[in-house]
C-alpha cells in the first residue's frame, strides 16, 4: 500500500485531508483517484488505512478506514546526536538510513573536530519525511537545530542509557545493550577524527558509558548508522525479525 503523509491538525475521528506537496504526489505522481484505498500516516505515531473520497485543485479529502497505532515502530526510542560532516551528501544519507532504520531524534553537533559550522536542518528533514514513508513507518523523526557537543551532553534528557561511541572503549555495544536497555538510547557519535580526551571526559562526567564499534576504523555515518542498528535490534520484536 503506498504511503502519504499529512499533519495531525488535518485529521478527524473519520477522515483526513491531505494538501501541499504531499497532494501533488498524490495526484501527478502517483496518479491516484477516488475510489483508491492508501495509507496516511501522521508522523506522530499512526498510521490510516483510508479510501480517496475527493480530489479537489489543491486537496484531497480521505475517509479513513482502519487505524494502526505504532505501526512499525520499535519499542526502543533513540536518540542520535552526531557531528556534522564536511561532505554534506554523507550526512544525508546518514539521516535517510537512521530514519529508516528507527531513530526517533537526529541532533547534528559541533565539535572541537567538526569542520562545517552550519547546518541544512529543513534539508535533512525533508529527507526523513521520504525516508520514513519508504521505510512504512509512521513516526517522523526530529531533526533538532545545530547544537554544541557541550550543551548536549549537559542537557538533562531522561534517558535509560547514555552511550558514546569512542574507540578507545573496550566495551562492546552490542554487549552493552544487550544486557537490557529499558525503553530509551542517548547515542553520540562524533566527527572525522574522533572525540578529543576531553570530550570523553566531559561526557563521562555527564553519565555517558563510552563504548565500542569493534577495531575496525568507521567513518562517521557508519558508525552513526551501525549504533543505531544495534541499538533498534535490542528490542526483542526486531531480532524476530531478522
Amino acid at each position: 500500500m503506498d504511503y502519504f503523509y499529512t499533519p495531525p491538525h488535518l485529521i478527524t475521528a473519520s477522515g483526513l485531508t491531505i494538501e501541499g506537496d504531499e497532494f501533488v504526489h498524490l495526484t501527478h505522481v502517483m496518479r491516484k483517484k477516488p475510489g483508491d484505498a492508501i495509507r496516511v500516516v501522521s508522523g506522530t505515531g499512526t498510521a490510516y488505512d483510508a479510501t480517496l473520497a475527493e480530489i479537489s485543485k489543491r486537496t484531497a479529502r480521505c475517509e479513513i478506514t482502519a487505524t494502526h497505532h505504532r505501526l512499525n515502530e520499535s519499542a526502543i526510542d533513540v536518540t542520535l546526536g552526531v557531528a556534522i560532516l564536511k561532505n554534506a551528501s554523507k550526512f544525508d544519507f546518514l539521516v535517510e538510513k537512521a530514519t529508516e532504520l528507527g531513530v526517533t531524534t537526529i541532533v547534528p553537533l559541533l565539535t572541537e573536530r567538526t569542520i562545517p559550522r552550519h547546518a541544512k536542518i529543513d534539508r535533512w528533514q525533508k529527507l526523513a519525511l521520504a525516508a520514513m514513508k519508504q521505510s512504512c513507518r509512521c513516526v517522523l523523526p526530529t531533526v533538532r537545530t545545530l547544537k554544541s557537543f557541550t550543551d548536549f551532553i549537559t542537557s538533562d534528557v531522561p534517558v535509560d542509557r547514555k552511550l558514546i561511541l569512542h574507540e578507545k572503549s573496550s566495551q562492546p555495544v552490542v554487549t552493552t545493550l544487550g544486557s537490557g536497555v529499558g525503553t530509551s538510547v542517548l547515542l553520540c557519535v562524533g566527527p572525522e577524527g574522533g572525540f578529543s580526551d576531553q570530550e570523553i571526559g566531559v561526557a563521562r562526567e555527564r553519565g555517558f558509558l563510552p563504548v565500542s564499534l569493534g577495531q575496525s576504523r568507521l567513518r562517521t555515518e557508519t558508525a552513526a548508522i551501525v549504533g543505531v542498528a544495534v541499538a533498534i535490534l535490542s528490542d526483542p520484536r526486531h531480532q524476530a525479525d531478522f
